[in-house]
């Protein structure tokens, strides 16, 4: 009998072992493409203000960074028509489909806008050119973010789903780590004349390299079982047709939960990086080597909350981050109002913890909510829509709010208006999630 059961384990492990090395193979495929999507779309934010420099030059202050974030929230308006161009691609032909689509079209448009001659140089073709890349630049990021998380997601397993999705958003805030990093490196090492004459484009041009590396490794991925399964039942008509009530349903709390992240990641990664230097006062080097330290916190956040989720469910913790930003928003612009660092650090470590919560719940909701036959397309649209409108235009808005209020406080009521109309929507509608089975529909 004992020799039996050895040999049946001995049978057992070999095929749990083949299954931890392709999980982790398609872990490492995705995480290396996501790194390389956001930090091309985070590189942006960061240097917003000598991008306004180059690209609108103004003697006005403020006008040249508003005109700036204005054509980071055009990134966001496209990446809705990028969720209706690719996420069908998805249901249809696979979510590795869209990942090959989109890290190659990310990588291109990236590298082209470290090429793009400056306002001087080419004139108004100039900020034309860069509007239409960072078009094209959002398209891309509009299949990927919930591509990403399904093929992760429904390649894991059931217990740890949440787990899986922290790979997405830990990934995205390494990218964010590292932009931060190296456009602080950048800052210091460079005079201000080489950074605003060429320095700002070494990280755009460089992106060329890793999205090579990327596209070689996506190609080599197979798709997930969920997906193969649908396409097993598509082929034998076996897929039946989701009410239209259950889809407005999805996408009315999908608009809400990707909002809530949204809203709040590009206060965090974006704007306060900004504000420190444009409100504040602080030097470009101490407000990004502030902005690392929370990033890295936020990096470190994001397997602890997947951890957390797998145990507790996903509505607890998405409510209490929306009600954690509504309350705690202006307390955070306080502290980092003070231009104290240390007072500003703990305001961006509260963020980046909130913020971590709103991440790793927004991923694996996007892949629960949605029946497996529209989940691509459906998961894209709800993100992306929600981006578009509330997230993508936050730091503009709040940045507009203090050059026509001079109030350095008042952007907190942005962020937390948005957070408690989320926290309202999502505790009458979300339910617990986290034990469906991800094949059905």
């Amino acid at each position: 009998m004992k020799q039996t059961l050895a040999h049946l384990n001995l049978e057992a492990n070999p095929t749990q072992a083949r299954e931890r090395d392709e999980l982790r193979r398609r872990s490492a495929a995705v995480g290396i493409g996501n790194f390389m999507e956001w930090f091309d779309f985070a590189i942006y934010g960061y240097f917003a203000s000598v991008i306004g420099h180059t690209f609108f030059p103004s003697t006005a202050p403020g006008v040249s960074l508003l005109s700036s974030l204005a054509v980071f929230a055009v990134g966001f308006v496209s990446r809705p028509l990028g969720a209706v161009v690719l996420g069908p691609v998805g249901d249809r032909f696979g979510r590795r489909a869209v990942l090959i689509i989109t890290v190659f079209g990310m990588g291109l448009t990236t590298t082209l806008i470290g090429l793009l001659p400056g306002y001087k140089t080419w004139g108004l073709a100039a900020p034309a050119l860069l509007i239409l890349l960072r078009f094209a630049q959002g398209m891309m990021v509009g299949g990927e973010w919930s591509s990403a998380g399904i093929y992760i997601v429904e390649s894991a397993a059931h217990r740890n789903r949440a787990v899986a999705a922290s790979i997405i958003t830990g990934t995205a805030g390494a990218a964010f780590l590292f932009g931060t990093l190296i456009a602080a490196a950048i800052s210091v090492s460079l005079p201000d004349a080489a950074v605003s004459s060429w320095g700002w484009r070494l990280p755009f041009v460089s992106s060329i390299v890793m999205t090579a590396v990327a596209m070689y490794i996506r190609r080599r991925l197979g798709d997930t079982p969920v997906f193969e399964e649908v396409r097993r039942r598509r082929a034998s008509n076996d897929v039946e047709a989701v009410p239209r009530r259950e889809q407005t349903r999805a996408f009315v709390v999908t608009f809400a939960f990707s909002a809530l992240f949204g809203v709040s990641l590009y206060y965090f990664i974006t704007y306060a990086n900004n504000h420190l230097t444009q409100t504040v006062g602080l030097s470009k080097a101490t407000s990004l080597w502030l902005c690392s330290i929370s990033l890295a916190m936020y990096t470190i956040f994001q397997p602890l909350v997947g951890r957390l989720s797998d145990r507790i469910g996903r509505r607890p913790l998405v409510l209490a981050s929306a009600l954690g930003l509504a309350v705690f928003s202006y307390p955070i612009f306080l502290l980092m109002n003070t231009g104290n660092p240390v007072a500003i650090l703990i305001g961006l470590t509260i963020l980046a913890a909130l913020v971590a919560i709103t991440a790793v719940m927004d991923v694996v909701l996007l892949v629960e909510v949605f029946p497996a036959s529209i989940r691509s397309t459906g998961a894209a649209l709800g993100h992306n829509l929600a981006l578009a409108i509330l997230a993508g235009p936050g730091p503009f808005i709040a940045a507009a709010l203090i050059q026509y209020t001079h109030n350095p406080n008042i952007p907190a009521w942005y962020l937390a208006g948005v957070s408690l109309a989320c926290f309202i929507v999502l505790w009458r509608m979300l339910p617990e999630t986290s034990n469906r089975d991800l094949s059905q529909g």
